[in-house]
């Protein structure tokens, strides 16, 4: 089970990150049917710091910061599930 959250006040680009991890996850599951994934919205600015966000919006994975300050293509998102997803097997 991969626990992510997507770190951000409610702007347009923490929307945007949201939305394309929720699609990047989907994909992962056509890949691999028994993944099990829960995509969180964090939009508390204190929970920011216990992640050493400076810069929204932010990517955890298990409780780590893996992507911050940008919105980064769905390939890239896809990519880092795909990582977790090996560490977890």
């Amino acid at each position: 089970m991969l626990a992510i959250k997507v770190l951000g006040p409610g702007c347009a680009n923490c929307d945007r990150l949201f939305q394309l991890t929720e699609q990047a996850v989907e994909e992962i599951k056509k890949e691999h049917p028994a993944y099990e994934a829960t995509v969180e919205k964090v939009t508390d600015p204190e929970a920011f710091l216990n992640y050493g966000l400076l810069k929204t919006p932010g990517l955890v994975l298990n409780e780590r910061l893996v992507i911050s300050g940008h919105v980064p293509a769905m390939t890239q998102i896809v990519a880092v599930l795909r990582e977790a997803l090996e560490v977890d097997e």
